[in-house]
């Protein structure tokens, strides 16, 4: 049994059959029986709350209060805003009618025609024209704003190809949405909210991003710009982690959002977004993860030591838990979530195999032995080394241990990034490194024409324009013309 937990496929046989089958295998997530929509295990969804946790922290030690608003959107609403609605038009679930009844052959349950709404309601792909029809009725003055507002919520977008976590129908995210006074005031939030994605992906996530700002081609549907952080897989696919949007006035004016300004005149509010999803879930495997199972950084794994007694009858597991239950009170006063295993209902190789399966960070080992010595085995799940330490102090040396995993892995990954980032300066140079995956920095020309020529032949995108990095101008590797920096181009997920 130990064995068919670990018998995943490898990662260098079939990428996308080891993501599928470590999502499934290590209880994550299933497929539902609605086409597209996943069900989230309780130990996937666990790791979700531990990002909701912090994310949910860092906003409100941003000032950001949580707030929400209705699941269905009246369709007329998302015509206000001409690039939003072309932007989401092709992935809206629509309401038509509110009521079933039974056919009349007997054949089943049927839509009732006398019960069609008057106006068709959307399922929110996103909450932009909700809560802007919603501001106006709370912005009346200067004094109104800002308003800094967060919604965790579920949103619906109708993919025809899906991934779990990666692309669903439906998904698990939060939104901010804030309304500002000034055209300053609002850039200086999408930027700071763009900064909040980066500390938590490097510092909870432990996955190394890039910051930048997209392409025309590549932003959000009624923003004027779109801040992002950008991620790279093991297989060296870009993944978008993060967007925080500038919206300008765009809402405002749609929704007829003003306020009056302390000349008394009346001002459009200034406006942004940004949110972070499940997607994040996909991140995390794809980043650490590998061919015995899930790797997970301490700061967001649900169990982050696990302790297992070796025994032979209930005798020497009783005096085992004599010493392991004061270690596990000591291990929960330093918060280091642990779990003493001592279930009788499977042997100790599977549980190791499992808990390996799962990514818990730190597993110890404790038999009669052990004891006796004064020592415990201790696993580390990162480097799957084994050793032995000693018992007393234990509870502080897998604090520190957490630390050094956390570090470790996401050093790992920064240098996986560094190793498959690369300059090239011609279009026949670009089309054969991008075949290998990989960031690929390059010069372009700032047309949505060269980009999406590009995407047709190589089917890369530009994931970002770094704040960072090589700001020397050059001249396009397509065209030839003026580059004024170099991007960052990539095949994602």
């Amino acid at each position: 049994m130990a064995k068919e937990l670990k018998d995943l496929t490898k990662r260098s046989e079939n990428y996308s059959q080891w993501y599928n089958d470590l999502v499934v295998k290590a209880d994550l997530a299933e497929q539902s029986a609605v086409r597209g929509c996943m069900v989230i295990k309780p130990y996937g969804y666990a790791i979700w709350e531990k990002m909701q946790h912090e994310l949910d922290r860092m906003f409100k030690e941003t000032g950001h209060q949580n707030a929400y608003f209705p699941l269905l959107i009246p369709k007329s609403f998302l015509s206000r805003e001409a690039d939003h609605v072309e932007g989401f038009a092709k992935e809206c679930a629509v309401v038509t009618h509110y009521r079933l009844k039974n056919a009349e052959d007997g054949s089943g349950v049927v839509v009732d025609p006398a019960a069609r709404l008057e106006e068709e309601l959307i399922i929110r792909p996103t909450s932009e024209t909700i809560i802007w029809n919603t501001y106006r009725n709370w912005i009346h003055s200067y004094r109104d704003l800002p308003i800094l507002i967060n919604q965790w919520a579920n949103v619906m977008r109708w993919e025809m190809r899906t991934r779990m976590f990666l692309r669903t129908a439906e998904f698990l995210w939060q939104e901010g949405h804030t309304a500002h006074a000034t055209e300053e005031e609002a850039w200086a939030e999408a930027r700071r909210m763009l900064d909040v994605y980066s500390d938590f992906a490097e510092n909870f996530m432990a996955v190394p991003v890039i910051k930048g700002v997209k392409s025309a081609n590549e932003r959000f549907a009624g923003a004027i710009e779109t801040l992002c952080i950008e991620a790279m897989m093991q297989d060296g696919k870009a993944l978008q982690a993060g967007t925080s949007h500038f919206l300008g006035q765009n809402f405002a004016k749609a929704f007829d959002v003003t306020y009056v300004n302390k000349d008394n005149q009346p001002e459009y509010v200034w406006a942004t977004s940004w949110g972070v999803s499940t997607r994040l879930m996909g991140a995390l495997i794809m980043t650490h993860s590998d061919d015995n199972g899930l790797v997970l950084p301490p700061h967001l794994a649900p169990i982050q030591v696990v302790i297992v007694p070796i025994y032979k009858n209930d005798s020497q597991r009783d005096e085992i838990a004599a010493v392991v239950n004061p270690i596990v009170e000591e291990l929960r006063k330093l918060g280091v979530s642990v779990k003493f295993d001592d279930a009788d209902n499977k042997r100790p190789g599977f549980k190791f195999a499992d808990y390996e399966l799962k990514g818990v960070p730190v597993r110890l080992a404790i038999g009669a032995r052990d004891i006796e010595n004064g020592t415990v085995e201790v696993m580390r799940r990162d480097t799957l080394e084994k050793h032995v330490a000693p018992l007393e102090g234990i509870a502080t040396y897998c604090k520190n241990l957490l630390e050094d995993i956390q570090a470790n892995i996401y050093r790992k990954a920064l240098d996986h990034r560094a190793s498959l980032t690369r300059t090239v300066d011609t279009y026949d140079e670009f089309k054969k490194e991008i075949e290998k995956g990989g960031f690929i920095l390059a010069h372009w020309d700032g047309t949505p024409e060269t980009e999406e020529k590009i995407k047709e032949e190589t089917k890369a995108t530009i994931r970002c324009i770094p704040f960072d990095g090589d700001k020397t101008p050059g001249v396009c590797m397509v065209t030839g013309k003026p580059s004024a920096q170099r991007v960052i181009f990539a095949r994602n997920y």
